[in-house]
């Protein structure tokens, strides 16, 4: 058996966020914002029922993970595969002091390609580990629906990966904005495995898909 869908949320807005300077891998709490966000969309999450809570160990998406996890009692277990894409020397930057410093490295992550020398983690190993840990933990489950807590471009790069994309060449989706949803649906023996069939919501404004009927 296994999980029926995974549903992956974002983490609330951090004051680096709202500032534009990369997080990465580093640890940064949500700020204000980023905690209204995350109290007030979790009757949302957990209107979609989740069964089983996984969450980055980084705080700004486990204390997000908290507020849905409070709502339908469930404990949070973390998985480090989960947390955020590295992006080495640039942690803590913005856009334009990654250009001025590195601007051949700039050119090159802004036209989309891999930046060499800066520490940065491929796109392509970042989703491989992220759907790892939800291959891992959705086939622990009997049934139900599994909630992922992470980041934005941890999960885009893991759902490429779980829809059989190497997202090192497709680019066909960006991170979701801060503190909103996706969610795939298990199509057992069938290639790929999971269907994508929401993305970048925020609240639940049309009806969840009828598993029964996927």
């Amino acid at each position: 058996m296994t999980a029926e869908r995974i549903v992956v949320w974002r983490h609330g807005q951090t004051a680096l966020n709202a500032s534009g300077h990369i997080q990465g891998a580093q640890d940064h709490p949500l700020n204000d914002t980023g905690r209204t966000q995350a109290r007030e969309i979790a009757p949302q999450i957990a209107a979609l029922n989740p069964t089983r809570i996984v969450s980055s160990p980084l705080s700004r998406a486990f204390d997000t993970a908290q507020e849905a996890a409070a709502l339908v009692k469930l404990p949070i277990e973390t998985d480090p595969r989960l947390r955020e894409r590295s992006f080495g020397v640039w942690e803590g930057l913005n856009r334009a002091q990654i250009r001025e410093r590195y601007p051949e490295q700039f050119a090159v992550w802004n036209a989309g390609g891999q930046p060499e020398g800066v520490g940065v983690e491929t796109k392509n190993a970042t989703g491989i580990r992220f759907a790892a840990a939800a291959e891992e933990h959705a086939a622990a489950m009997e049934r139900g629906t599994l909630l992922i807590v992470a980041h934005g471009a941890a999960i885009a790069y893991g759902t490429c990966q779980l829809l059989g994309l190497n997202a090192d060449e497709w680019m066909g989706l960006r991170g979701l904005d801060n503190c909103h949803w996706g969610m795939l649906i298990a199509q057992g023996e069938r290639i790929p495995r999971w269907r994508l069939v929401a993305y970048n919501r925020l609240v639940n404004d049309e009806a969840v898909p009828n598993l029964e009927t996927q």
